[in-house]
């Protein structure tokens, strides 16, 4: 027979998914398993629809019937819910439909839920387990994660820059620093992500879009963009790109650079992660604050010598942790984890 690892691997592989798409709910996955067969499985679309438990037992009831499902076993991503929101609570949902055993991931960070699915289930006979290796779960629900704990989003640092870390090309010699493959990359980037964070700085001297443009993605509403400036929203160019397209009344002005302002705002439209593509000064500033999670940095195959650089002064090293090097066309992808054991003030 086969594992309760393999068959959660099969439930995060649905989880996945998901990534991206169910904001402010984390993505879950979850499959129903009887005499080493696989039933049903589901995945959380968006918030508002069935959670992953009631898209698997639905496929499980349709395919099997009712009888079918009983005394089988349902593994999920992350701890069943049992409370009724905007959708019915998914122990209930368990419970109907004569599941004896669950198997679980993640403990549910949301107070409302966390522990509570355990007592419901097994005072109604179910057993519940837990996975062991609960890594490939929590990392699904890490940005769910923070905003419960802290109220903060998860942030990511991305930037493009020249091996001699700078931002921009001398004059003459075009605009892109990275690939094509790259900027690409970057689109799913901002799929993952609920919102896009810049700066006046940027806003002006490159008027980006800050949307997602690859079709070939899951459709998703556009993510929010908020602009961080020093100045007054009024100093900002209303002519740009995000106050002037399709999109504009999904972009937001935080003034007085107060970035855990601009974060607080965007957890209370829904956000788990917001994808910072700034220049150096606002990048830096992350950095300070603490408020920095995790950094995407494209290296093209370049040493441009010009002086504006991806990340601004700082006043002690910023230590990674976790770093993996991914080849992305002809360019280096960082990704690493930033540890925030020094900060200093939550403003810009």
């Amino acid at each position: 027979m086969a594992s309760d690892e393999h068959w959660m691997s099969l439930a995060v592989t649905e989880a996945e998914k998901g990534i991206g798409l169910t904001s402010p709910n984390p993505p879950v996955g979850a499959i129903i398993v009887k005499n080493d067969t696989i039933l049903g499985k589901g995945w959380h679309q968006m918030a508002g629809k069935p959670h992953a438990e009631r898209e698997a037992i639905a496929m499980a009831t349709e395919k099997h019937g009712k009888q079918g499902i009983q005394g089988a076993t349902i593994y999920v991503t992350l701890e069943p819910c049992s409370t009724t929101g905007r959708t019915p609570a998914c122990t209930d949902g368990i419970i109907e439909a004569g599941i004896s055993h669950v198997c679980y991931g993640s403990k549910d960070p949301n107070p409302a839920h966390a522990g509570k699915a355990d007592k419901i289930l097994k005072e109604k006979g179910i057993s519940v387990s837990r996975i062991s290796d609960t890594q490939a779960c929590d990392l699904l629900i890490r940005p769910f994660s923070k905003v419960q704990k802290t109220g903060l989003p998860w942030v990511i640092l991305k930037s493009g820059m020249s091996l001699d870390g700078n931002i921009t090309r001398p004059k003459g010699e075009g605009k892109w620093l990275t690939s094509e493959e790259s900027r690409s990359y970057v689109q799913r980037l901002r799929h993952q992500s609920d919102a896009i964070l810049t700066g006046g700085q940027t806003l002006r001297a490159d008027d980006p879009a800050l949307t997602i443009r690859d079709t070939s993605l899951p459709e998703k509403p556009q993510p929010w963009r908020m602009l961080v400036t020093q100045q007054c929203a009024s100093n900002l160019p209303t002519n740009a790109q995000v106050f002037t397209d399709a999109y504009a009344d999904r972009t937001l002005i935080q003034e007085n650079g107060d970035l855990i302002a601009s974060l607080n705002r965007l957890v209370n439209k829904g956000c788990n992660t917001v994808l910072v593509e700034a220049g150096g000064t606002l990048m830096a500033s992350f950095l300070r604050a603490g408020l920095a999670d995790e950094i995407a940095f494209f290296y093209a195959p370049l040493i441009t010598g010009t002086p504006i650089p991806a990340i601004a002064s700082l006043p002690h090293d910023i230590e990674l942790m976790g770093q993996t090097y991914q080849r992305i066309g002809n360019d280096i992808l960082l990704s690493a984890l930033v540890v925030n054991d020094k900060k200093e003030s939550h403003t810009e």
